[in-house]
């Protein structure tokens, strides 16, 4: 039986990951993968020579440089620049080498700062972004537009996905350049290790914030790929293509807190440091597009807590050294 020889760039990272462990148990898929000393993704002769050699069927793109505000601010001309590169070698060098089906992971961040809530796949382009990841969701609302320009000018079927906030196994666990989730499960478990009394969270507490477990993640950029073409064609615009991700449920900061801390056994007291930022007051994704073609997710958020927080204790020595 001829195998489906599907590349995953960005097979380390959280997503890449999860969309690797789900493909690896059928039968008909041949992985490819490539690591950042084997192949550079921001070298453009290097990835056409792969591509060419590769013989690749599928691509998901799940690679790109990623970071919290804090690096965003900092490194606003690498986070631009890198993700254009990869984008742009690879969709490129994708359709040069004939290869007909690709998956692009793109991020919430790409809507306006005041889009209207649920955010639907037409406030896209409708407003200004927000200033501290404004060149990292540029980047993004880039690769975008052009899997829709090759799939215009020449007939490619390129998509793409909008996660919402995503959480899991191989997050971000560092202390300071972490996601919400991965801070919190690490902040209270040490807390709980050490015997602390007290932990102090950012905020007000109220805004409210959607969270995806990565495993649905994958789930669903899996079955976007593999929708027939006539469906997805239907149910998109060839200038609107893209996606939402997500649960369409969200929750208050503050019900995160404690559902984080219910889930790592820390006991001790909750403060709220209400002289910290709290950000959009709402951040909600629009999935109706996605559940009109047939997927929801499937993991509630206390029990993806619970699978996040065993895998952190289950490669702590790791995350922590």
């Amino acid at each position: 039986m001829n195998k489906n020889r599907v590349f995953i760039a960005g097979h380390n990272g959280m997503v890449g990951s999860a969309i690797v462990r789900q493909l690896s148990t059928q039968n008909n898929v041949e992985l490819i993968t490539r690591t950042r000393q084997q192949l550079d993704l921001t070298n453009q002769q290097a990835v056409l020579e792969f591509f060419q050699t590769e013989k690749i069927d599928q691509v998901y793109l799940a690679a790109a440089k990623v970071g919290g505000i804090v690096a965003n601010n900092t490194y606003p001309a690498d986070f631009i620049y890198q993700n254009l590169m990869i984008q742009c070698n690879i969709i490129s060098s994708a359709h040069q080498a004939g290869i007909q089906q690709l998956l692009f992971l793109g991020s919430s961040c790409i809507y306006p700062k005041l889009a209207q809530q649920p955010m639907s796949e037409s406030a896209l382009l409708t407003g200004t972004l927000e200033e501290t990841n404004e060149p990292y969701a540029i980047a993004k609302i880039a690769g975008i537009k052009l899997c829709e320009s090759y799939n215009r000018q020449y007939g490619r079927d390129y998509r793409s996905v909008m996660p919402t906030n995503l959480y899991g196994p191989n997050d971000n666990f560092h202390p300071e350049n972490s996601h919400v989730i991965p801070a919190l499960i690490r902040r209270f478990h040490e807390a709980k290790i050490n015997g602390d009394k007290e932990v102090v969270a950012w905020g007000s507490g109220k805004p409210m914030r959607e969270f995806l477990y990565v495993d649905d993640m994958a789930a669903a950029s899996i079955y976007v790929m593999n929708l027939n073409k006539t469906t997805y064609e239907e149910n998109t615009d060839p200038m609107l293509s893209h996606i939402n991700v997500g649960s369409g449920v969200d929750c208050s900061i503050c019900e995160l807190v404690e559902a984080v801390a219910k889930v790592v056994g820390f006991t001790g007291d909750i403060k709220l440091d209400v002289t910290k930022p709290d950000g959009a007051p709402r951040k909600l994704m629009n999935v109706d597009r996605l559940k009109s073609l047939g997927w929801q997710y499937d993991v509630e958020l206390e029990q993806g807590l619970s699978l996040a927080y065993g895998w952190f204790l289950d490669n702590e020595s790791m995350i922590c050294n």
